[in-house]
Formats: structure tokens, C-alpha cells, sequence
């Protein structure tokens, strides 16, 4: 994101970007299956028939997301992103796996790097919740990967909507292929990092 745009996972940034993908999640050559809204910056993962697909789905979507989180903070126009997309191609199913749960608990991620570095100062701080709280800035409530036996709250916060902002995956690796490695854990925190 640009300098000086607020934080993303207001709500109402948010509502205006889940309102956005819910329009434009799913074409005949590309999806966005999941996503993730943090203060700065976003994560997607998307499937594409084609390269040109890819770029085709990414530019719509950039400019849909920059249209969004303008109309959300009141502005008339500017710019919002800082540069364009970063492509990381997930071709096996540990891959896959590892990248859902990435952008799936980037949230988590990055308030366990916030505990330890407070902890490293000598704060004291409560660890993370385990409670199979869903991060409600991203595509997590509309998930069927999380493991069965954590009881999860599927609900909108108020203000979001309930019909899923993504389309179903159309690959084998993103719709069951990774699953041999493994259903997800809402309370993980993705990466090396354990707080």
C-alpha cells in the first residue's frame, strides 16, 4: 500500500473490499479463492487458466481493491497500491497447504511477532488466543479445510456480509490436493514463529 492510506482491516475498508470480491472473485479463466486483509497489505491466493489470465484477473482485481478502499475512506481518487503483485506459484500440494495456511492465519502471524517483540522488551504479555477465533479480514469463515474437531464461529462480524467472498477452486491441487498433507488448525501460527 501507499504511505499514509489507514489501516486496511477497518471495517469498513474491509465490508467495501469483501463487497468487491464478492463481484469480481470468480471469471472463466481466474478465481480468487482466498484472501487475507492486513493493516498494509493483502494476500491472495488465485488460480488461472493462463499467464495471460493471471494478469488479465490481477489487474481487474488491483483496481476493483484500490476502487474499494478508496469509496471505504471517502477519497475521490488516488493512488492506494505502491507497486503491482508479487507471483509465488504453489505447484505441489505441501506447497498449497503451506500457502492457505499462510495467508489463512497471516493475521495470527503477525500479532504473535508483535507478542514476542514486546516480550523481548520485557512486557508482559498474554499469548495468543486458542479458541478457533476466525481472523474476520479474510476468506477463513468460508474455509472447508479447518480441522472438524475445533468448534468454530462461521458467523459475519456485523457489517459483513455471509455469502463467501471467493469462488470454489477448480484444481485439484487447491480444491483436495493438499489435504493429504494435513486439514488446517485454526489456532497455528504459520512459519517458524511460535508465540
Amino acid at each position: 500500500m501507499r504511505r499514509g492510506i489507514p489501516s486496511l482491516r477497518k471495517w469498513k475498508v474491509v465490508r467495501e473490499i469483501e463487497r468487491t470480491f464478492r463481484i469480481a472473485c470468480s471469471r472463466k479463466d481466474f478465481r480468487l479463492v482466498e484472501y487475507s486483509i492486513q493493516n498494509d497489505h493483502a494476500h491472495l491466493i488465485v488460480e488461472a487458466d493462463n499467464r495471460k489470465a493471471l494478469a488479465s484477473g490481477m489487474k481487474s482485481i488491483a483496481g476493483r481493491f484500490a476502487f474499494a478502499v478508496n469509496r471505504a475512506l471517502g477519497r475521490s481518487t488516488g493512488k492506494v497500491l505502491a507497486d503491482r503483485y508479487h507471483l509465488r506459484v504453489l505447484p505441489t500440494p505441501r506447497e498449497v497447504r503451506n500457502g492457505l495456511a499462510y495467508v489463512l492465519l497471516n493475521a495470527r502471524r503477525h500479532a504473535a511477532k508483535r507478542i514476542a517483540r514486546l516480550r523481548k522488551r520485557g512486557v508482559v504479555v498474554a499469548p495468543l488466543p486458542s479458541l478457533g477465533i476466525l481472523d474476520p479480514a479474510s476468506s477463513a469463515r468460508w474455509f472447508a479445510g479447518w480441522i472438524e474437531d475445533i468448534l468454530l464461529d462461521r458467523s459475519p462480524p456485523p457489517g459483513l456480509g455471509a455469502e463467501p467472498a471467493v469462488a470454489r477452486a477448480k484444481t485439484w491441487l487447491l480444491g483436495v490436493g493438499w489435504r493429504i498433507h494435513g486439514l488446517l488448525d485454526p489456532n497455528a501460527i504459520p512459519g517458524a514463529l511460535q508465540a
